[in-house]
Formats: structure tokens, C-alpha cells, sequence
């Protein structure tokens, strides 16, 4: 028969316990807990040089001060959105806002602008993408803008597209980084000239994506054996453009280096989170290319923007998915921007 003297420590030691996990479930896994399942280059890396990549990302996040004035961490232009999708415009630039930007611009169909103007009224909304005039329209705003990210519910109609077209050939001209995600990369598949050998692109495809522009540029059948040669070829046939293939594993490379991704996310495969990567990838390309290579000790600001974009969407994927499980959306998600951007890169 149990003492009264055990029965309290039972009960108390089930309290500690219960605490201990109300905490972490409140405040995540400290860092060291997310290194040990962070990132490799390579080959498998001590955690001492796992904090030494966070800290390459650290290096380019500029700090908060009352010296700045609005626009100068970051004024992110989206080029997505029409009739059917206008979601995922929305997710790519209210992302980029959540990171750190301080504004974000999209541009879209004008029957998308006012549906995505109802999702927040802090997006700056240009419903000109299918207008006559779209390149001209866009070229206009291109000296206020640091980055764009195209491709964020696109769709594939042919007038767009040949917008689209101008849009990225006109941003090539004032060196312009450009993020190029979804049926963006759809459109480089078809005209892969149009970001050759353009160094301030980064190209996010998935795995279909990637087997399709690897056929494309490459002339022959993907071998997915061997992920890393391939992305490492892929950038390479493109002139060095910086290629992030998303998977299980995210393997990132600039034609010079291949870093690989492999923090901890979740098993959820809802929509929209290619969007938050691309949207927040834009923003640390800015920061990256500000920044300087001297800030990312010899590897390019791309690769590392990349990087950082990467290990943030899978942060917040995995503490929104240790909150709402099977149910878990990329809303979910991204309102976990702060405490994961937090957790990473500012502790």
C-alpha cells in the first residue's frame, strides 16, 4: 500500500513534469535543442559548426534602431496574383513584412487586387499585371523596389506571362535580385535565357519544378539519386544562379557551394508554405546583398539568404505544427514568424 509520503511525491513529481511541458509547448526548444537538428554542408557538421552557419545568417539581418527611416530594410515587390489564386501573393508578402521588411508591394490582376487588398490593409496593391501597359506600369515602381518575387499565383495565361517577361527583363537591367517560385519557374522551364546567367536570381523549385527545368536546361533525364550533384549542375548550366530545391531536405547552391537544409519542419503539406519561403526570401536577399560577402565569410550573400529562408520556414512549420497538429495551415505559419525568427537568428 502506498504512503501518504509517496502518494505526494507521485503527485508532485507528475506536476513538475506537467510544468515542464506547459513551458516548452509555450516557449519551444531552446537553440541548442534546435541545432542538434539543424543543418548540414555536405557532411555531417559538429553542432559548434552548426552555430557558426546560424551565425552567417545573423550577420545580415540588420539591427532594429530609431536612426532608420521607413523603406530601408526592405521594399519587397510581389508579382503574382490573379482570378483563381490570391492566396498565394498574399502569404509571399505579408511574410516579408512579418521578417522585416518594411513594405511589400503586389503586383497582380486587377481582379485579384481588390480580394487581396481584403486580406490586409498592409499591402501596397497594384491591379496592373494584365493591363496593356503592365510592364511599363511595373518598370515605374522598380527604382523604389530591393527585391521581387515572381511567380506567387501567376497562373500560366500567356499574356501574363509575356508580361512577366518584360517585368523580369526590365529588373535585370537596374540589378535587381529576383526570387522566381512557382509558375515563375514554370515560365524559365520554357525560356531559360530569360535568368541565365543573372547572379542576383535564386530560383525555389519543388521537386516537379526542379525535374522539369533540369530537363529543360540540361537536355537529359534528372537523376534523383544524387540530389546535390544535381541542383550543383543545375546552377551551374544556368550561369551560377542560386538554386534552393525544396524537399525533405533543402538543398541550396549557387554553382560554387552546396549547403543543405535539414531542420526539423513538420509532416504537413498544406499550400501556401512555398509562399512564405519565397516571400521571406526576398527580404534576406536584400539583406544579404546589403550586408556584404565580407558579413558571410566568403560564401555568396545569395546561398546565405537561401539558407536563412529555409531554416525560418522550417522552424515555423514545425512550432505551428507542435500547436495545431493535423490541422496546421500556412496562416498557421506564418504567425509564427516572430517567435521562430527570434528563436534562430537573435538569441
Amino acid at each position: 500500500m502506498a504512503t501518504p509520503v509517496g502518494v505526494g511525491a507521485a503527485v508532485a513529481g507528475a506536476a513538475v513534469v506537467a510544468l515542464l511541458s506547459a513551458a516548452l509547448a509555450l516557449y519551444g526548444p531552446s537553440l541548442d535543442a534546435v541545432l542538434k537538428r539543424a543543418f548540414s554542408l555536405h557532411k555531417a557538421h559538429s553542432i559548434k559548426d552548426m552555430e557558426n552557419t546560424f551565425q552567417l545568417v545573423r550577420n545580415i539581418v540588420p539591427p532594429l534602431t530609431t536612426k532608420k527611416h521607413k523603406g530601408q530594410d526592405g521594399r519587397i515587390g510581389i508579382v503574382g496574383g490573379c482570378q483563381e489564386y490570391t492566396g498565394a501573393p498574399y502569404f509571399a508578402a505579408i511574410s516579408a513584412l512579418k521578417v522585416g521588411a518594411d513594405l511589400s508591394h503586389v503586383f497582380c490582376t486587377r481582379e485579384a487586387a481588390p480580394v487581396i487588398k481584403s486580406y490586409s490593409p498592409e499591402l501596397i496593391v497594384h491591379p496592373v499585371l494584365d493591363s496593356p501597359d503592365a510592364v511599363r506600369e511595373v518598370e515605374k515602381w522598380l527604382p523604389r523596389l530591393h527585391a521581387l518575387v515572381v511567380g506567387p499565383g501567376l497562373g500560366r495565361d500567356d499574356a501574363l506571362l509575356e508580361n512577366v517577361k518584360g517585368i523580369l527583363e526590365a529588373s535585370k537591367a537596374r540589378a535587381i535580385p529576383v526570387v522566381i517560385d512557382a509558375d515563375g519557374l514554370w515560365l524559365i522551364a520554357q525560356q531559360p535565357l530569360l535568368v541565365q546567367g543573372y547572379e542576383k536570381a535564386v530560383l525555389t523549385p519543388n521537386y516537379v519544378e526542379f525535374s522539369r527545368l533540369f530537363e529543360a536546361v540540361l537536355r537529359e533525364p534528372l537523376d534523383s539519386s544524387d540530389r546535390r550533384g544535381a541542383v550543383l549542375r543545375l546552377s551551374q548550366a544556368l550561369g551560377n544562379v542560386t538554386v534552393v530545391q525544396k524537399g525533405e531536405q533543402d538543398v541550396i547552391s549557387d554553382g560554387k557551394q552546396v549547403l543543405e537544409c535539414n531542420l526539423q519542419g513538420s509532416n504537413r503539406r498544406c499550400g501556401g508554405q512555398g509562399d512564405l519561403l519565397s516571400g521571406s526570401l526576398g527580404v534576406m536577399v536584400h539583406w544579404a546583398l546589403h550586408a556584404g560577402s565580407e558579413k558571410t565569410d566568403g560564401f555568396s550573400p545569395l546561398l546565405v539568404a537561401a539558407f536563412g529562408a529555409c531554416s525560418l520556414t522550417r522552424q515555423c512549420n514545425h512550432q505551428a505544427f507542435q500547436k495545431h497538429g493535423r490541422s496546421t495551415t500556412t496562416t498557421d505559419m506564418i504567425a509564427e514568424v516572430g517567435p521562430a525568427f527570434s528563436r534562430l537568428f537573435e538569441t
